[in-house]
């Protein structure tokens, strides 16, 4: 496990081409879309942008720093660990989400550990750069309450889920939650292990190994290219 920035963004682009791409990603970020190109281009040079190998610690849990960051490519996990390592993943973000809003709104430590999936690059913007951006431009203000909001009812449907499902029903309920059409085919976008699962519905590997077996057996998802494919809907009880 690394921390720290591998290379940064600029060690592979111009300047111009970088700039043309942040500010293309920067305009797919739900926060930040319906801005003109002035305000667009604000953000974008407040932003500091960096890129990171896979299994690098972006944030961890207890630490103080005052930044939003942006998700532009790659995947990252946020998640929760005790002192034996043991680990809760509470959230998968990729392109166009966003991580370390808290910090924004309190001067509190950071509440979870943040690390990189895969290749992950990021825009990273400070706290008096998002509140002087927010007198500018206030609607990004209501935009993230909204994102706060969605987040809020997402972990209130977690721990329901937690309390009231087995083990198949929160592999099934995660699988459906995570996956995404695109060209009409139902994915899971993010590259996951039976681990990095087990993490997230709180049971062990050998559990969810089994499930997705029998799941997969009985035609319901596959595999292709490493992803997980939903191709018919599993059944609530198994």
């Amino acid at each position: 496990m690394s921390s720290g920035p591998e290379w940064t963004f600029g060690d592979r682009l111009t300047a111009e081409s970088r700039e043309d791409e942040m500010f293309a990603a920067l305009k797919r970020i739900p926060i930040f879309q319906g801005l003109d190109e002035t305000d667009c281009q604000a953000v974008g040079s407040r932003a500091a942008i960096k890129s990171f190998r896979k299994n690098v610690v972006i944030l961890s849990e207890g630490d103080r720093s005052h930044s939003l960051y942006v998700v532009l490519s790659g995947s990252v996990r946020v998640f929760l660990s005790d002192d034996a390592g043991k680990e809760v993943v509470l959230n998968i973000q990729g392109p166009g989400e966003f991580f370390g809003e808290l910090a924004l709104i309190d001067d509190e430590p950071r509440s979870a550990s943040v690390m990189t999936l895969e290749p992950t690059t990021l825009a990273i913007i400070s706290k008096a750069d998002f509140q002087e951006l927010i007198g500018h431009q206030p609607v990004i203000a209501i935009r993230l309450l909204r994102a706060l909001s969605r987040r809020a009812r997402l972990l209130t449907t977690n721990v329901k889920s937690l309390a009231l499902l087995d083990v198949y029903g929160r592999v099934a309920k995660l699988l459906l939650n995570m996956a995404v059409e695109r060209d009409g085919v139902l994915a899971i976008p993010t590259i996951l292990s039976q681990q990095e699962i087990a993490n997230m519905v709180g049971a062990s590997r050998e559990m969810v190994s089994r499930i997705l077996k029998d799941l997969a057996s009985g035609g319901f998802i596959k595999r292709d290219r490493r992803r997980i494919i939903v191709a018919e809907r599993p059944p609530a009880r198994w």
